[in-house]
């Protein structure tokens, strides 16, 4: 079997597990394979790499992840006045499962969602030509950002007996130039070694203020997975995005990691290091050697 053939079976393996958690009503579980899922398309859609599909093909694969994305969203918003319906969703099958040989148009009124959104990390510095220092047009309000990235936060997992789940909060982050990030927010991730998701990657909202050399966020991220059931070696990541208006897309500023012999109850600080995010922490290079850093604070829950 071709390289590309199992890359569909993979994809198509994936959506009918979401569909079928969804289905049996774990919702929590469905969530994840869809937005795993969606972050898979929306890769291949963006990469710049020889691909086995074609630019129609690659459109397809965008608004596939869209609807994925649109059924995540209706699962974790009881309000929701459109919802994206799991038959709606179901309907779409035939497509991923024979993605190389569809030809008719896309059942739904819906555009990929928009390359800010979704550049994956490190992708973004392929795009620059010149460093950060040209944001500093000082733009934006000194006190408070228009909320344009609404965040991708998770509900807490389900308790499990003998079992921990972590809550991290991040408080704030150092930076010299804070108050020149326009729509800062974080992206959180957890990767194993060889730097390979674990779980669905969260998006905070914009950040709340800045004050001084600080971003202010004052969010509560849940990690997705039991703490038992983290394999050795895998650390979190905190991905610094903001807006370039000169560029017209988001940028990784910086990152962050802790590993798992730091997870522990309590304030954590920890040292941010420079793009482009190195998910196998192999090249790290410190950001600043000013007293800058990524400000947490860790709640352990066990049943």
């Amino acid at each position: 079997m071709s390289d590309v053939n199992k890359t569909i079976q993979k994809w198509h393996a994936s959506f009918t597990k979401g569909t079928d958690f969804d289905s049996w009503g774990q919702l929590v579980e469905a969530i994840d394979e869809y937005q795993i899922l969606a972050r898979q398309l929306q890769k291949e859609v963006q990469s710049t790499n020889p691909s086995d599909f074609t630019e129609d093909q690659k459109k397809t694969l965008g608004k596939f992840a869209t609807c994925l994305e649109m059924r995540s969203s209706a699962l974790q918003c009881t309000q929701s006045q459109e919802e994206f319906k799991l038959e709606d969703l179901k309907k779409l099958e035939i497509i991923i499962k024979s993605i190389l040989t569809y030809n008719k148009d896309f059942p739904f009124d819906v555009q990929p969602v928009p390359l800010r959104r979704i550049l994956a990390p490190g992708e973004e510095e392929n795009l620059e030509v010149e460093e950060e220092e040209d944001a500093a047009t000082g733009a934006g309000s000194p006190e408070s950002f228009p909320n344009r990235v609404p965040g991708t936060l998770l509900p807490r997992l389900p308790s499990e007996p003998r079992m921990s789940l972590l809550t991290i909060k991040i408080d704030k982050i150092g930076l010299k130039d804070a108050g020149q990030c326009i729509d800062p927010y974080m992206t959180v991730s957890v990767k194993d070694l060889s730097g390979i998701d674990l779980n669905p990657v969260q998006d905070t909202p914009v950040a709340t203020r800045k004050e001084d050399t600080y971003v202010h966020f004052s969010v509560d991220i849940e990690i997705q997975r039991h703490i038992e059931r983290l394999p050795k070696g895998a650390a979190i990541f905190f991905e610094f995005k903001h807006y370039k208006p000169k560029k017209g897309f988001t940028s990784t500023k910086c990152f962050a990691f802790m590993e798992m012999d730091e997870i522990k109850p309590g304030p954590i600080v920890i040292e941010l290091y420079k793009k482009p995010t190195d998910f196998k922490r192999k090249k790290l290079q410190l950001l600043t050697k000013k007293p800058l850093y990524l400000h947490l604070h860790q709640t352990l829950h066990k049943d």
